[in-house]
């Protein structure tokens, strides 16, 4: 597709659509803390079934339709998007659509060691790997299902050996595993692999969220410079997320996520469809639109588009720069396992 051909829609904040974030399953192998605690995602949960899910065909005609309303970068999430045994069939339709920039996925890393070659020669471009700490007993304690640090380990040397690209996430939360921000920092640092840390946030309505709970930007920041001296690096593009630093005299980078205490909502370019095909318009959203109604009732392209960009259009999310903490505790919002973080 030629750029002139993309139609270039935004919101009613004037913020275009150019991000998507595909979940492919709400089901995952870790139970964490801040997104799907053991206690209420328990053996007894009802996941969805696999015919509530998009299929492989589905997902990639919606990534036809918003590639062509502007989007030019598509991550895959879940839940655990490596539990998808037909990742990689859709990691090679995804590729094949003209005028997508890169395509990258978030991960927990467990099973990379058998996935990562198959997900290159699919496609896929780079991986974010989650992972709260290199202590064993701290990161048990967090993924909630006793598995250490290993594994994720052996995850990413298998991504890195496959030719991905590499960036590993820490959500830090306050009295759980903020000792381990700077061995973090120093373990990449030294490997070369950006590290990003993630306030911790209010996401869904299950990780008794507190703002006492909040390790702030400020706070990491401050360590790390105090471990190695930190310069700021510019912005790539408009609606980047991250603020980014490299370690002065090197390279490599660090980046931190602040949605809590600085927040990026009036540049957020990112849309959200769930596993089982809504679309929503902010993280922190408590209602979606189906577009998998809508395609199984035989919708076709130029239809889901024009719905795509009446909900875009009609957008004015800006609630991490409405929070309280109030609101954080009474409005009911979608779980991070189910529409992706």
């Amino acid at each position: 597709m030629e750029e002139r051909d993309r139609v270039k829609i935004t919101d009613r904040l004037a913020r275009p659509l150019r991000d998507l974030r595909l979940s492919v399953t709400d089901q995952c192998n870790f139970r964490c803390v801040y997104c799907m605690p053991a206690e209420v995602f328990g053996p007894n949960f009802r996941f969805l079934d696999e015919g509530q899910l998009l299929t492989v065909e589905e997902m990639a005609l919606l990534a036809e339709c918003f590639v062509e309303l502007g989007v030019e970068k598509i991550r895959l999430t879940g839940g655990e998007p490596l539990l998808r045994r037909d990742l990689d069939a859709l990691i090679e339709r995804l590729s094949a659509i003209p005028g997508l920039r890169d395509i990258g996925l978030t991960t927990n890393g467990v099973h990379l060691v058998k996935w990562a070659k198959r997900l290159k020669a699919a496609g896929l471009k780079r991986v974010n790997v989650s992972l709260d700490a290199l202590d064993d007993d701290i990161f048990r304690k967090m993924n909630g299902i006793g598995v250490g640090a290993a594994p994720v380990l052996k995850g990413i040397e298998a991504a890195l050996a496959a030719g991905l690209g590499v960036k590993v996430n820490m959500v830090v939360k306050k009295g759980w595993n903020d000792s381990q921000i700077v061995p973090m920092a120093a373990y990449f640092k030294d490997l070369g692999i950006p590290l990003r840390f993630i306030e911790f946030m209010d996401v869904g309505t299950t990780n008794g969220w507190d703002y006492s709970h909040v390790v702030t930007k400020k706070e990491i920041y401050e360590q790390i410079n105090a471990m190695h001296p930190l310069e700021p690096v510019e912005k790539e593009y408009f609606g980047e997320v991250a603020n980014r630093y490299r370690y002065a005299g090197t390279n490599v980078e660090v980046g931190f996520i602040a949605s809590v205490t600085e927040t990026f909502c009036r540049s957020c370019t990112r849309a959200r469809i769930s596993a089982d095909g809504k679309l929503y318009t902010c993280l922190f959203a408590s209602e979606g639109v189906s577009l998998k109604d809508k395609l199984r009732a035989g919708a076709g392209k130029e239809e889901i588009k024009a719905l795509i960009t009446t909900v875009w259009d009609r957008r004015t999310d800006r609630y991490s720069e409405e929070r309280t903490a109030e609101t954080a505790k009474q409005q009911r919002k979608i779980e991070m396992s189910y529409i992706g973080g």
